[in-house]
């Protein structure tokens, strides 16, 4: 099969791998239709996931096809087609008890990161019964890849830690999908103002299209001045981080506001500094997470019923053959305006 391959920082292939096996009964192999590409395997590409090898097949997203099943896989046969959730989990590890599947002690985010992923023709998915979804009969496959990670990661990472609330103020540092997939979700909860930031005016512009009540075009503390402007000096109750770097995370601590939460939901390869001499008597909290994945049933039902469409996220698409393209695409998505690529593999 067709598989894109890690190398080491900056460098990807796609080659030829061997079809993945059943290894344990609980295992089932998905013949995945559609895969996407999310900013987590740019920053493997960069070096700062340790954990992620030389030799991977990466990618955690998509939706497929059930080709086989492990002797144990009760909930699951040939032929059914399934959401990949970019999280693994036994569901009877103490862990998993509490709902934080991330951490599974034989699970957690494994795929594209220490077993083979989903960027490829198929693909091994452990504890299948609890780490695949049903797709409903006439649901837009497409659509749906964006619940196997960034729509869950933006709503329990971003706007759940971050506490959002009816008629609060809240703002979202990154316009990227994340970025865009909280702001999607944090309009469940009916906040009185999201302010978006960014450096993109074109990822600012989506964001005023999907709910953004406004918009700050900047970074530092020139984009913090003008957030605190917009709240009269008092800054905002949940500073959602959606990017992974200090900057970002630096802005955070200069907008939130006394008794706010600062959500952080990007991945970090650098140390940041925390302000404890300023923020050590403001009442707020801060947060960090991993995305469980527990509201992906809830948000399947979401998008089905119409109240958010993740479709909006999509930008472009491409074929399998075309994945290195893609990741030329995606990653200047400056310059190419991408936010979120789909990669056809059997669609």
């Amino acid at each position: 099969m067709k598989a894109l391959v890690y190398l080491g920082p900056g460098q990807k292939v796609l080659e030829e791998r061997p079809m993945p096996e059943i290894s344990t009964a609980t295992d089932a192999i998905v013949k995945v239709t559609r895969t996407t590409i999310c900013g987590t395997d740019l920053h493997i590409l960069k070096g700062d996931v340790p954990t992620c090898t030389p030799g991977r097949i990466l990618g955690h997203e998509g939706v497929g096809i059930v080709e086989q099943t492990g002797d144990a896989v009760t909930q699951f046969k040939k032929g059914d087609h399934v959401l990949i959730s970019c999280i693994s989990s036994c569901g009877k590890c103490e862990y998993c008890r509490k709902g934080m599947y991330s951490h599974c002690t034989t699970g957690g985010w494994i795929l594209g990161n220490t077993i083979d992923g989903t960027q490829a023709e198929y693909v091994r998915i452990p504890h299948a019964d609890t780490s695949l979804y049903p797709i409903p009969q006439g649901a837009d496959e497409e659509a749906l890849v964006m619940l196997s990670d960034i729509l869950p990661t933006g709503f329990e990472c971003g706007v759940l830690n971050g506490k959002v609330q009816p008629g609060g103020s809240v703002a979202i540092v990154g316009a990227g999908p994340v970025g865009l997939a909280a702001l999607l979700t944090a309009q469940f909860y009916s906040p009185a103002e999201i302010i978006m930031i960014d450096l993109d005016d074109h990822r600012l512009e989506v964001a005023k299209q999907f709910g953004a009540t406004k918009t700050v075009s900047g970074s530092g503390e020139a984009a913090a001045q003008q957030v605190m402007a917009l709240t009269e000096g008092r800054g905002v109750d949940a500073a959602i981080e959606a990017v992974g770097i200090p900057a970002t995370f630096q802005v955070c601590q200069d907008i939130v506001a006394p008794g706010g939460t600062i959500a952080n939901v990007g991945v970090h390869g650098a140390k940041v500094d925390l302000h404890l001499e300023r923020l050590w008597s403001q009442n707020i909290a801060i947060t960090t997470r991993l995305v469980d994945t527990v509201t992906t049933p809830m948000l399947l039902k979401t998008v089905q019923s119409g109240k958010i469409n993740p479709k909006q996220l999509i930008t472009h698409r491409f074929g399998l053959d075309q994945i290195l393209e893609a990741y030329e695409t995606f990653g200047n998505a400056a310059g190419t305006q991408a936010l979120k690529v789909i990669i056809e593999a059997h669609a």
